[in-house]
Parts: structure tokens; C-alpha cells; sequence
């Protein structure tokens, strides 16, 4: 009788391990074949990119990613998504991808990148400065954001380079709003406008006619020694441009007069000149 039971136990014994073995490879087989559906909605996606179908591109490397997101392949895919979009000017798709991405995968290698072509994807919505300031604003952020936690990439370096282009376009609408003020003659608002250019966007080319504008701004009001002021600070800095020249003028009231005099009398000059010499020739004949 114990022997029967023993075999009874044998048996329960060598059909629980036969279960386990073979559970255990089904599990393997299911990963691989996991693994390999991954791979395959991967590179579908990379071919309909390249083929410029982007919508659908994006569609299969968000299968990619859904189908195994533990996986090497799902920050990858995602971030492929978002380029998807941005690569046929989807810029609002793009930035939601990139901003799920972000999200999800805080501690990503390539995580520099997410917020470099994010800060493009704002950056390139940017056509007119008087209406896309949003636009503006958010891309100046992110790529400060860039510089900041990335400073050693070249994305950093392209942050910069952009942010420069961004302060012209910002000083340019702050130019524009002065001027329009000042041709209203309110004065107050025009010079709020001017010295924003000077204190926030000195770098940029529009530095040199802010300046001149406040001469011309507090000239105007009576302010002469706040004039003077600035027109010093533009002489000490831009002593060669244009806008100096002008400022000047503000204060001579004669030098475009007297500037037109110095020139008719060097034109006459130079013609004496030139008889003079050619009478030389005259001579000799």
C-alpha cells in the first residue's frame, strides 16, 4: 500500500515539474516573440518616415513603445514619435509627445535632446513678433533651460546662437511699440519701451537707435541734461554709427546745415583742384 503512494506522489511530483518546464517556455517564447513585434513596429516606423508618411510613422512607434515599455526600444520610440511630427511641421503634435516623453522618462540618456527639439519646435512657429509671443517666450525658455542643464552639448551651443536671434526679434517688437509711442507723442510709454531695449536686449542691433531715441525722447520733453546723458553713453559706444551722427544733430540744430556747406565747399575745392592740375597740361602744350 505505501508503495502505491509512493508512486501516486511520484507521479503528481513529475507532472508539476513537467507544468513548471513547460509554462517556463512559453514564457520565453512570448517575450521573444515580443521582443520581435516590437522590432518589427520599430522599423516599420523608421520606413514610413523615411517615405515622408510621418502620421503613420508616428502611429507605429507608438505601437513599438505600448507593446513593451520596459524595453530599450519605448524611450526610443517615443522620442522617434515626436521627431515624426516636427520633421513635417507638426509642431503641436510634437510638443505633446515630447512633453509625454518627458514625463515618463525623467532619467532618459538622450533627455538633452527631448528639450532641445522642443525649444526648436516653439522656435520655428515664430513668424511675426508682433503675434507669436507666446511662441517667443516658451522658446526662449527651453533653450535657456538647455544652456543651463546642458552646457556641454552642441545643443547647448545652438541654444545660445538662437536665443540671440530671439532677443533681435524681442527688441524689435519693443522698438517698434517705442517708436509708434513716440509718434503719438506719448513719452512716458516710449521711453519705458527704449530702455527695455537697453537694459534686457543690449546685445542686439537695435541697442544703438534706442539710445538715440531717448535723446530724442527727453530732448523733445525739455530733459536736456537726461539727453546729454544718453547721448554720451552712445557717443562712448557707438562714437562711428549713424545714430550718433543723428543725436548730434538733435543738439546742433545747424549741423545738417553747416554739414551741406562743408560738402558743396570740398566739391568746389576739389574742382579748383582739378583745373588746376589739368591747366598743367594746358601749359605744356
Amino acid at each position: 500500500m505505501q508503495i502505491y503512494k509512493f508512486f501516486y506522489f511520484l507521479l503528481i511530483i513529475i507532472f508539476f515539474i513537467s507544468c513548471s518546464k513547460e509554462n517556463t517556455k512559453k514564457s520565453i517564447i512570448n517575450e521573444k516573440s515580443l521582443d520581435l513585434q516590437v522590432l518589427e513596429a520599430y522599423e516599420d516606423g523608421m520606413e514610413s518616415l523615411k517615405q515622408g508618411d510621418v502620421i503613420y510613422a508616428a502611429k507605429k512607434f507608438n505601437e513599438a513603445e505600448i507593446l513593451f515599455p520596459q524595453s530599450k526600444w519605448a524611450p526610443k520610440s517615443a522620442l522617434m514619435a515626436a521627431y515624426s511630427y516636427y520633421s513635417q511641421d507638426y509642431y503641436a503634435d510634437a510638443i505633446a509627445e515630447l512633453q509625454r516623453f518627458i514625463r515618463i522618462y525623467p532619467f532618459y540618456e538622450n533627455l538633452d535632446y527631448a528639450y532641445y527639439l522642443m525649444g526648436v519646435c516653439h522656435y520655428e512657429q515664430i513668424v511675426d513678433e508682433k503675434k507669436d509671443l507666446q511662441s517667443i517666450v516658451n522658446a526662449k525658455n527651453t533653450f535657456i533651460f538647455v544652456i543651463r542643464n546642458y552646457p556641454n552639448t552642441e545643443y547647448a551651443l545652438d541654444a545660445e546662437f538662437k536665443i540671440n536671434l530671439i532677443n533681435d526679434t524681442l527688441a524689435s517688437k519693443e522698438m517698434y511699440i517705442g517708436r509708434y509711442y513716440f509718434n503719438k507723442k506719448k513719452w512716458i510709454p516710449a521711453i519705458n519701451r527704449f530702455r527695455t531695449v537697453i537694459d534686457d536686449y543690449q546685445t542686439t542691433i537695435y541697442t544703438e537707435e534706442a539710445l538715440h531715441r531717448l535723446v530724442e525722447v527727453y530732448y523733445t520733453m525739455g530733459l536736456t541734461k537726461e539727453a546729454e546723458k544718453y547721448a554720451k553713453l552712445l557717443g562712448y559706444n557707438y562714437q562711428s554709427s549713424e545714430w550718433y551722427e543723428k543725436s548730434y544733430s538733435v543738439f546742433n540744430k545747424m549741423y545738417e546745415k553747416n554739414k551741406k556747406k562743408r560738402i558743396k565747399k570740398d566739391k568746389k575745392k576739389n574742382n579748383a583742384l582739378l583745373k588746376r592740375f589739368k591747366s598743367l597740361f594746358d601749359q605744356d602744350e
